[in-house]
């Protein structure tokens, strides 16, 4: 009988866990591609004591030819959409830097990636980034996160400053303020919560701004190309049986908020950055990521929290600025 992802909760930060408990798999390449067509390469992967985690190259035109910046690159995707989320930035950025070696991973949790049964705070993540570049033989590389992946990205690069050439926030997540919630909406948070049920409600409705609604056209958009973000979502909650728990433990426990000492000690590290924000985008503001250090924060107007891929090529231009000058 099939997991029921509705039944899944992850052990919280400090909880024992039993060693013995083997991850949740992800689902199939062919169940996944068969939906969502081949707009990706076909899934490499990296096992790790934590679980098996899928990623995808797109390598340099010319191999062996990095003499212009950048030569590595580590996409890192935000909660809930996979890698292919980041697609659209990932081709504006191959056409200018077509021999460079792109990286894109599937997150725990995400795609085809397995979801360890264990506490899901940054530092998991982190180790997951650190087995990625170790697989690759990769010293350092160059980060693109997004989103939650921006966070995490602002961590690792803290944490682990000689594995980063330069980063990249889009959209980033991390310094939303769990003050500005309700007390009962924290609830959802601590520890101690004791209603599950509750909290995984609560959680994917603030993540889609209410119920997750699927494009009637989708199906038409993803056979034109086009990645429909909604689609994708909808998929893993059906076909990743632990995608649902991942994305609540993320919500709770991996710095998705509160996490402004990170990002200050990110830009303290003087490694080249860029910001690039989506001008309706509420998730955080010029003047936050200002107070705590970035200078190079460019803002794409008129567009909300999907400028990753609404505005790819805009997003794309900002990036290859930046690293033209490295």
């Amino acid at each position: 009988m099939p997991l029921d992802s509705s039944d899944v909760v992850l052990p919280r930060p400090g909880a024992k866990t039993s060693p013995s408990s083997p991850p949740i798999s992800g689902p199939t390449e062919a169940s996944f591609t068969s939906t969502f067509g081949t707009l990706l390469p076909p899934a490499k992967y990296v096992s790790t004591s934590n679980g098996k985690a899928a990623y995808y190259e797109f390598l340099p035109s010319v191999p062996g030819n990095n003499s212009s910046a950048p030569d590595r690159v580590l996409f890192i995707h935000g909660v809930q959409t996979p890698a292919l989320g980041m697609f659209p930035l990932a081709r504006a950025l191959k056409e200018s830097f077509p021999n460079a070696h792109f990286v894109l991973i599937d997150l725990w949790g995400h795609g085809l990636s397995d979801t360890p049964v264990m506490p899901h705070d940054a530092s998991l993540f982190h180790q997951l980034l650190d087995s990625v570049l170790d697989h690759l033989e990769w010293p350092s590389a160059h980060l693109v996160g997004f989103s939650f992946g921006g966070s995490l990205t602002a961590g690792y690069t803290a944490s682990r400053s000689s594995r980063v050439s330069s980063f990249t926030l889009v959209a980033p997540a991390g310094l939303i303020r769990s003050a500005n919630f309700t007390e009962e909406e924290r609830k959802h948070l601590r520890i101690d919560c004791d209603d599950e049920t509750a909290a995984r409600k609560w959680v994917l409705e603030f993540l889609e701004g209410g119920e997750l609604m699927v494009p009637s056209d989708w199906q038409e958009r993803v056979r034109n190309g086009e990645v429909v973000a909604e689609a994708v979502r909808e998929w893993q909650m059906r076909e990743h049986p632990g995608h649902v728990a991942s994305v609540v433990a993320v919500v709770r426990d991996a710095s998705v908020m509160d996490n402004d000492a990170e990002f200050a000690r990110a830009v303290g590290t003087g490694i080249p950055s860029l910001v690039v924000l989506g001008g309706l985008d509420d998730l955080c503001t010029e003047e936050q990521l200002n107070d705590l250090g970035f200078t190079n924060v460019a803002v794409v107007p008129d567009v909300g929290h999907g400028v990753v891929r609404d505005r790819a090529r805009e997003v794309a231009d900002y990036i290859g600025k930046v690293w033209r000058q490295l």
